[in-house]
């Protein structure tokens, strides 16, 4: 009886289940959708029980799809949107509000006050992460303080925090495993990344019991199993990462030196940086890549909030797109921008900028401005972030780096990775499976169940589909790259911590 991996992987945007077969292939895909919620300026929310409504639904879609059964299901496999968090009562696991995603910005003022009395070192030396609305420590102490007769509930033991990795497990075993894994743990500000357990110091500091912590395990083991009402047999699960984790792992970036970036709704590039971890001078965030066989790497990893979402915006808020794969055919239909830059600081800037009073600005616009400069400066601006963090990377780690394994949805434009290739002066490198995430989280669940023996059988089904090499010479991605810094200068800082714009 042939079996298969099933990784779920919940993102901002959508949950999705894709069974994988021995050879890395994908064998079924099942996807939903979910709401957004965005009730004030600069806060993002979702609906935590939807979330787990459509995980459900697309895990038992995905079985049902391939016309297998759940014993033919050797593991499952957990990666997550990160940061995003959620809080709900244990006894009848219904959250207390809405999730705060990754991408609210509600906590900024906060981040702020603690940053002016100086916290900042202590903060980044213990959690290897800079002092940011971005992570989930803030946002835990915003529901607390809050939501009505929240601490006292948490005090007492009857309230639960997760990321949604948290979350998804939990319901999968109907509330018997509260649990995360140290990628996880290492995004929420509250985890010491270097003696691996909750920080009592950070706790303290946002006011967070204790008691409302998950256990944090290793990111393959097998943790338990799924409730058999579920799938009408019990799956293990074994196998947990955060998404930009996961994708690293999927894209066997397993030495030193290694790095990727997933072209996601936002953009994220993580180097592997080997068993010690790397703190950064140029704000870029130190981060657990993984913990296997007691063994941990650790990461260099360079956030960028807005990635493809500027060419949902283009769809959405501008409408000069009908669906998302027209903006390249839109975008080569001008040899260039015309010197025009976007800069799409929408929640402001992430790594190595850290401006979150930035705001998203247009420049260089001209009466011979069309809507294909425009989009063309928008996947521009995908492969300029990039840049920034990447030489950010070869200053810290002290490495030159001579490709960059790529992967999301994004990769598929031709366009925007021979860009990247010119602006880097590196090979770009696209894998046969773009779904890196999700193989990723297969691959740790299954080598915890023996469905793959060991690393150096994962790493022979990884294969290249496409080379993008540079085209254009230093000088010219110098030139260009200089004017983008200037684009830059005019959207960082835009509005005060009172939301009005500066003047």
């Amino acid at each position: 009886m042939q079996k298969f991996v099933m990784a779920l992987d919940q993102g901002t945007t959508s949950s999705r289940a894709i069974l994988f077969d021995q050879d890395g292939a994908i064998r079924s895909v099942a996807q939903q959708e979910f709401r957004q919620f965005f009730p004030k300026p600069g806060w993002v929310e979702h609906d935590a029980s939807e979330i787990w409504r459509t995980q459900l639904a697309v895990a038992q879609n995905v079985i049902e799809q391939a016309g297998i059964s759940a014993q033919q299901v050797a593991a499952i496999g957990v990666t997550n949107q990160r940061e995003t968090t959620v809080v709900w009562h244990r006894e009848t696991g219904e959250p207390v509000c809405p999730a705060i995603v990754w991408q609210d910005r509600r906590t900024s003022e906060k981040c702020i006050e603690l940053k002016a009395q100086g916290l900042l070192e202590q903060v980044q030396q213990k959690t290897g992460l800079v002092l940011d609305a971005y992570f989930s420590a803030t946002k835990l102490q915003w529901i607390l303080d809050h939501v009505q007769g929240a601490r006292e509930l948490a005090r007492d033991g009857k309230l639960a925090f997760g990321t949604i990795d948290s979350w998804v497990i939990y319901h999968l075993t109907k509330g018997a495993l509260h649990i995360t894994d140290v990628s996880n743990a290492s995004r929420t500000m509250l985890y010491n990344i270097r003696s691996l357990d909750w920080d009592e110091d950070m706790l303290a500091l946002f006011d967070i019991p204790r008691e409302m912590m998950p256990e944090v395990h290793a990111s393959s083991a097998v943790y338990g199993q799924t409730a058999v009402e579920l799938f009408g047999h019990p799956i293990p699960i074994s196998g947990i990462a955060g998404d930009q984790q996961a994708a690293l792992f999927g894209q066997m970036c397993t030495q030193s030196g290694m790095l990727k970036n997933t072209y996601g709704t936002g953009c994220f590039i993580v180097l592997n940086t080997g068993e010690k971890p790397v703190f950064s001078k140029n704000n870029l965030l130190t981060t657990i890549a993984w913990k296997i066989d007691g063994m941990v790497h650790y990461a260099l990893e360079g956030s960028i909030f807005i990635a493809g979402a500027v060419v949902q915006w283009l769809r959405d808020g501008l409408g000069i797109i009908r669906s998302s794969n027209e903006i390249e055919a839109l975008a080569r239909s001008v040899e260039d921008t015309d010197g025009v830059y976007f800069v799409p600081a929408f929640a402001g800037l992430g790594a190595p900028h850290w401006d979150q009073f930035a705001r998203g600005t247009l420049v260089g616009l001209t009466r011979g401005t069309q809507s294909a400069h425009i989009a063309r400066a928008a996947l521009e601006s995908i492969a300029f972030q990039t840049v920034d963090v990447l030489e950010a990377m070869r200053t810290d780690a002290s490495l030159e780096l001579s490709e960059l394994r790529v992967d999301g949805g994004a990769t598929a434009n031709n366009l925007l990775m021979q860009v990247q290739a010119d602006l880097l002066g590196i090979k770009v490198v696209r894998p046969t499976v773009l779904e890196t995430t999700a193989l990723g989280a297969a691959y740790l669940a299954g080598l915890a169940v023996g469905y793959w023996k060991s690393m150096q059988d994962i790493q022979a089904h990884w294969h290249a589909e496409a080379f993008f090499e540079p085209e254009i010479s230093r000088k010219q991605a110098a030139k260009r790259q200089a004017d983008w810094r200037r684009a830059l200068e005019r959207a960082k800082g835009w509005v005060a911590n009172d939301g009005n714009t500066v003047t």
